[in-house]
């Protein structure tokens, strides 16, 4: 019997996972972020993977929108945690398809009063089969699969709120890199003004009170290039937080921003909804629960069912074999499950009223967002008119100079006047492309051609194969 019991202990070890300890230091996983660059070997290998085509030299000269946005799926922390919840949605699928495990008992019996020469032992023996009915374990593994897709689509919806507040940084970044260059051309012209004003003042040619103004106009433009710095340095930081790296990662790239040079086009109100409704992942995703609820109610409903339990048994009694074949089954009589069931059905109301409430929600934001699109359009078409009107002036007054006909204080006045719509023009440009970013967030899908694409599979952890990047 011995060799019996050895078997029996093996088998049931058989397939037994391990516990393996994973402890964190703080302090390592800091060096793993401080050590993060934009020339690792992993990144290369992902973005040729995505871009389909070598990209030499490695590093790029110039890092655009599309090489950035790749950069952001190798590295934004955010995609490691939505990809963990679905691993855990994967495995509540897997938890939900177990099938409940038969138990087995002994029950030795001793019997102090027993007559001489007759065993005072009795051995019983006893098997438990639990068997589900009614279908209950596919309903389970519906509602986990159900749940584990709305989790995957879940992925697909970080991936693109990663790749939105990429732009939204980067645009931001553009405005402070653009504004510091007209910025320093308004600065050594109103320097130039007040250089000239202050020989005049000597020779009475012109008031202390336009001197004065002329002054506080240099004090004004000067703050606004400190300011200018402060705000740049912090949309550096901000590009290197959305891309998941730290901030000197940054220092040795050229970003191109040749995807906010220009205005944006026009697009269809209806291609616009019928992308959002039909492509958003956030949409699928509460889809996905809907149909999970679905399969809760049927699991409830199912319970109603009792399951059945199987009790084949041995027992030896003072030398007489004894064969017992048991069946046992909960009575529906004071309980026929009508509260779950009736908070699956409540859960299913809950389920499809917040997927019409996300479409509809969807559908408000579509509106709001071509309105404040189409306005933005309007202001960066009136601030070119504007700024090309005051490019004429310029170009006449740089005729009248070479002339003779002015002076060079008008013509630096004109030059100045020129970058102060130049300014304004570029906040126009911003605003309109803020307004893009905001219709794009609508479909979830980047709307110009020039923009970066979504990687086909963002659920496959890029950096799974190079933990040393």
């Amino acid at each position: 019997m011995k060799p019996l019991y050895l078997l029996i202990v093996l088998i049931l070890l058989v397939g037994c996972a391990t516990y393996k300890s994973r402890p964190i230091s703080p302090s390592d996983t800091a060096s793993d972020f401080a050590a993060r660059s934009l020339d690792a070997r992993g990144l290369k290998d992902f973005m040729e993977g995505n871009l389909h085509r070598q990209i030499s030299p490695w590093p790029p000269e110039k890092w655009d929108l599309s090489m950035l946005t790749l950069a952001a799926f190798y590295y934004n922390p955010d995609l490691d945690v939505a990809r963990a919840r679905w691993e855990v949605a994967k495995a509540e699928v897997i938890t939900a398809g177990g099938r409940p495990n038969p138990t087995a008992g002994f029950t030795p019996d001793y019997r102090s009063n027993e007559e001489a020469g007759i065993s005072p032992w009795t051995l019983s023996f006893n098997l438990n089969i639990p068997v589900e009915t009614a279908g209950k374990r596919g309903y389970r593994v519906a509602e986990a699969t159900h749940l584990s897709e709305s989790a995957r689509l879940d992925i697909a919806t970080t991936a693109w709120r990663v790749r939105s507040r990429l732009r939204a940084s980067l645009l931001s970044l553009y405005s402070s890199v653009e504004k510091e260059k007209l910025l320093k051309k308004q600065l050594a012209m109103q320097e130039e003004i007040d250089k000239l004003l202050q020989e005049r003042l000597k020779y009475g040619a012109v008031s202390q009170v336009e001197s004065a103004q002329a002054q506080s106009s240099l004090i004004d433009i000067r703050l606004a290039v400190d300011e200018n710095q402060r705000q740049l340095a912090e949309d550096r930081a901000l590009v290197a937080e959305a891309l998941g790296v730290p901030a000197r990662a940054l220092d040795d790239i050229t970003i191109s921003f040749d995807a906010f040079e220009e205005p944006p086009e026009n697009y269809q109100p209806d291609d616009i909804r019928r992308m959002a409704l039909l492509g958003r992942s956030d949409i699928m995703a509460s889809l996905a629960k809907y149909d999970a609820s679905q399969s809760a109610l049927q699991l409830e409903i199912a319970k109603q069912y009792p399951d059945i339990n199987i009790g084949p048994g041995y027992a030896w009694d003072q030398g007489v074999n004894t064969w017992t074949l048991g069946l046992s089954l909960v009575l529906p009589v004071f309980n026929r499950n009508k509260g779950p069931i009736a908070e699956a059905e409540a859960r299913r109301k809950k389920a499809e009223a917040e997927f019409i409430s996300l479409q509809a929600g969807v559908l408000g934001e579509i509106d709001r967002a071509l309105a404040g699109y189409n306005e933005a359009k309007k202001e960066t078409q009136t601030a070119d008119a504007l700024l090309s009107s005051q490019k004429q002036i310029e170009q006449t007054s740089q005729t009248k100079f070479d002339s003779g006909d002015t002076d060079r204080l008008s013509l630096v006045s004109d030059r100045l006047g020129l970058y102060a719509f130049a300014l304004s023009r570029l906040d126009a440009l911003v605003r309109a492309q803020e307004a893009l970013g905001v219709l794009e967030d609508t479909v979830q899908r980047p709307l110009e051609q020039s923009s970066a694409q979504l990687p086909p599979s963002p659920e496959t952890n890029p950096r799974s194969e190079n933990r040393s990047d």
